[in-house]
């Protein structure tokens, strides 16, 4: 800032303190709570300015007015007139509001209170940045998207010891924000102020922490007092959340049951489909929760535990929504509540139409980009599910997770309002659901310093931004990019660092989701994009997982590593993105941002600190992309060797892997004492690039624990590339996968047997035409079990009981056809509990060949010494073919 404008600012700060203007805030004696929050910030905002202010109930003589009221009462419509404003039929709409000034008669008024509320935001933040009232003041304005908001998880980045993912008691121990008022307070006034108006919490199961019924009553997992205090503060929020426009809404996930209801029944916490305990327990807390909570809202997500579409629609039909409607008969509603139904881990398409044709007031919710940000050109399989949802009813996007930007700050307000408006345009959304950039760890950014950060103030711009263009996508470039300015300029001292640092952020933008899409396994949680990759990932996706939507459905159009190759090779043309253009545009963009921040350096005149961290960041994003770079390039090298067999692709592909190692260690550095950790999820369900969670305990969450990872992985491909050039090219063809071992277990089960995998045997009971044509050499003459065909695929196998004297792994076949005949193979993308006995990555490809079935690919299932029942998770058919000892791993 300049000395003169310094002193322009002080001045005036000092002729308002010396004024003392007197304004009169006049609303009704009945005004609703949310209308005296409005007055109560606007007056804030006043008495900052040097204003003194006055509520009343009746216009006053003279002087300085400001009413509040609602656009429909004659009166203001005749002042509002007086002033000049001519409104539209029916304008503004929902939560809008309209803003006039004739002489000393200001006027604030709302399409309903909300507009009231957002008109008083939008007037107090005027005041906030010109220090006085404007002399000339005419808007309407109101959202364009229906609900905004962020959710708060009550769930952590660990798993607790003898639970589950997701399951997580309300408890001040592991809670301690959740009962924090004063946290409440600021927050929800963070939100207020970026019109945000919806609030999720997400929890597991929530209601043995919120209610308690006469028929079980050893359903409540917290003690009396805990409980109590559960109830108090949970309405608490709900009333805070009301008096600021906001509509607070419970998530939970199905079927997850409290700990103590689930060992009275014997039955587990997470069920694949529903018992009648269960679906009773769950209808009589859901109606329970409605009646004790009747103006917070439910948002049900039929997943992750409970599989298949029909069992889906049973439990939305006849559990969920029949337990809201004797919520309602019990608290005398007359309105349906809204409830909103994620379409996670789900056929909607099925699902939904079902459930529509019992309960009206239904919203729906899919994820944007899945899991991470990855575009703003939405397309495919994931674009055509949001439609369809959006032509059934009102449908929200879930900017989910943010898997590809932890844990460094985000603020490329030019890619979220892109997002916005494709949300809009291409998705048909009319809401908004946000995650914070740091979820599982909330409320504490991951920054490592003296006292923890608070995400919403660390990421401020995050949820500003998101916030602005869910209410108006359509702000004109030049007057957005002058907003940000001056409130980036605000926040550091300096409308010249405002320009320079949003240039970073917008440049720095570009870098992961570019990362992510082009060269990553997959969009969701299970990969942490920002620890890196490891080349045989890069060079054999399918290995680990791979999901193709994020190409197909979550990418502008591109080829991917292989596909690029394959191309060159044959001499073919490319389309659309390419991976050498991927990584060029992602070290430009990182270095573009860099620079930027570099130029800012002399005029930042406040919050240095946290400038520093920003620059931290951005430097941590040029070595990530450096590293992605170049070992992208490698992974090229590499692939052109499987196919040429030139010792020069392979001594490129070692060239390039080590640059990428250096990069990574300069990744190391620059985190060593800035970061706790890298991703927020620290469970065995993270798997890329390696696992993230053992024994129940984090796991490779840090830079400083993946370097030793690279250095090996270099190391290991010098020992293979020396090979090469003793061998020649047939060293790399041999494959030395470890023989597996078998060990002797009994199947206890009458409906199922022991065979030999050999060629000539059937894989089934039933289906004597299913023969073993041949097997991997790993497989050959193990014994497997099997079981009837027709009653695994109908949903009628029961699950198969076996013991064993040891550890044991159990490898399952998984046949590769989209039908429902077939079990999928686990994924934890859709199923949270996929990787709690291992099993979520094929251990081998094409297996074995079966007369008559396409290909099989091979998976494990861990299992410790004693007596098990054998049951994979999903529908539908599969094999067992084998049963190994567990320290043959690899």
């Amino acid at each position: 800032m300049t000395t003169s404008r310094l002193l322009f600012v002080l001045c005036l700060g000092l002729f308002s303190c010396l004024r003392g203007e007197t304004v009169q805030i006049v609303l009704p004696a009945s005004a609703t709570p949310r209308v005296e929050y409005a007055a109560e910030r606007l007056a804030t905002a006043l008495r900052e300015a040097g204003y003194t202010t006055e509520r009343s109930a009746t216009m006053p003589a003279a002087g300085v007015t400001v009413r509040l009221g609602l656009v429909a009462q004659p009166d203001l419509q005749q002042e509002l007139a007086a002033a000049g404003v001519k409104l539209a039929a029916k304008s503004p709409g929902r939560e809008g509001f309209v803003l006039s000034r004739r002489a000393d008669r200001i006027v604030v008024a709302g399409a309903d209170d909300s507009g009231v509320l957002y008109g008083c935001l939008e007037l107090a933040q005027r005041v906030r940045e010109s220090g006085r009232l404007p002399d000339h003041l005419q808007a309407v304005d109101q959202p364009v998207f229906t609900l905004r908001g962020p959710c708060v998880g009550l769930q952590k980045t660990y798993i607790l010891p003898g639970r589950h993912v997701y399951e997580y008691p309300y408890t001040k121990e592991l809670f301690p924000f959740f009962y924090d008022r004063a946290y409440w307070q600021e927050y929800l006034d963070f939100l207020a102020d970026n019109r945000m108006n919806t609030l999720y919490l997400w929890s597991g199961s929530p209601f043995g922490s919120l209610v308690r019924l006469p028929d079980y009553p050893y359903a409540t997992e917290v003690s009396e007092a805990q409980f109590q205090q559960n109830v108090a503060m949970y309405r608490y929020i709900a009333a805070e959340c009301d008096r600021r426009g906001i509509w607070l809404v419970q998530m939970f996930y199905n079927i997850i049951l409290p700990q103590p209801f689930a060992e009275r029944n014997g039955i587990a916490t997470q069920l694949s489909r529903s018992v009648p305990v269960a679906a009773d327990y769950t209808r009589k807390a859901i109606a329970e929760f409605v009646k004790q909570y009747p103006h917070v809202g439910l948002m049900p997500c039929l997943g992750e535990a409970l599989q298949g579409t029909p069992n889906q629609i049973e439990w939305a039909t006849r559990v969920i929504l029949p337990g809201v409607k004797d919520g309602m008969a019990a608290a005398g509603l007359k309105e349906e509540p809204p409830v909103v139904f994620r379409t996670h881990a789900m056929e909607p398409e099925a699902v939904m139409p079902e459930a529509f044709k019992v309960y009206s007031n239904l919203f729906t919710e899919t994820k944007y980009n899945g899991e991470s940000l990855t575009t703003w050109e939405p397309r495919g399989k994931s674009q055509a599910t949001h439609l369809a949802m959006a032509r059934l009813g009102p449908h929200l996007v879930n900017i989910h997770i943010l898997a590809n930007l932890e844990p460094f700050r985000y603020g490329a307000q030019q890619f979220i309002q892109k997002s916005m408006q494709a949300s809009r345009d291409r998705l048909g959304a009319t809401g908004l659901h946000l995650y914070p950039l740091f979820y599982w760890n909330w409320p504490d950014a991951p920054d490592k310093t003296a006292e923890p950060l608070k995400q919403w103030q660390r990421d401020w711009i995050w949820f500003e931004a998101w916030g602005r263009y869910a209410w108006n996508p359509d702000v004109p470039a030049a007057a957005d990019r002058a907003y940000w300015v001056r409130r980036i300029g605000a926040m550091y001292g300096s409308e010249v660092a405002g320009a320079k640092i949003l240039d970073a952020y917008n440049a720095a933008g570009e870098c992961a989701p570019r990362i992510i899409r082009r060269f990553g396994i997959t969009e969701g949680n299970r990969q942490t994009m920002s620890l890196g990759m490891t080349l045989d990932q890069l060079v054999r996706p399918e290995k680990y997982g791979v999901i193709s939507d994020l190409w197909l459905s979550q990418s502008p159009e591109g080829e991917r590593l292989p596909d690029y190759v394959e191309k060159e090779l044959a001499g073919q043309p490319h389309v659309g993105e390419t991976p050498p253009q991927i990584a060029r545009d992602i070290v430009t963009f990182a270095q573009q941002a860099v620079d930027a921040l570099a130029a800012a350096v002399p005029h930042v005149q406040r919050n240095r600190e946290e400038f520093a961290r920003l620059q931290n960041d951005a430097a941590c994003i040029l070595a990530l992309s450096q590293n992605y770079a170049e070992k992208a390039t490698a992974a090229r090298f590499a692939l052109r060797f499987d196919r040429t067999h030139d010792l020069k692709d392979m001594e490129h592909a070692r060239l390039h892997l080590a640059r990428s190692l250096e990069h990574f260690r300069t990744l190391e550095r620059l985190t060593r004492d800035t970061y706790l950790f890298a991703n927020s999820m620290q469970t065995s369900q993270r798997r890329i690039p390696i696992v993230g969670g053992a024994d129940g305990k984090p796991a490779n969450y840090h830079w400083s624990q993946l370097l030793p990872v690279y250095e090996k992985e270099l190391a290991d491909y010098d020992a293979k590339l020396a090979a090469v050039k003793v061998g020649g090219a047939a060293a790399v063809k041999a494959q030395f996968l470890a023989t597996m071992k078998a060990v002797p277990f009994r199947v206890l089960s009458a409906h199922a047997e022991s065979y030999t995998i050999k060629a000539e045997n059937p894989v089934f009971t039933d289906r004597r035409d299913a023969t073993i044509v041949a097997a991997a050499s790993e497989l050959d003459g193990l014994k497997g079990i099997r079981f009837s065909h027709d009653a695994a695929k109908s949903g009628r196998l029961e699950p198969i009981e076996f013991s064993t004297t040891v550890p044991v792994r159990v490898l399952v076949g998984y046949v590769q056809a989209d039908s429902p005949e077939w079990r999928k193979a686990p994924s934890s993308e859709t199923d949270a509990m996929a990787a709690e006995r291992g099993g979520t990555e094929p251990l081998i490809l094409d297996a074995v060949q079966v007369k008559g079935l396409p290909k099989v690919n091979v998976y494990e299932l861990r299992f410790g010494a004693g007596t098990h029942r054998l049951e994979p998770s999903g529908q539908g058919s599969y094999l067992v073919l084998g049963v190994v000892a567990a320290e043959d791993a690899k």
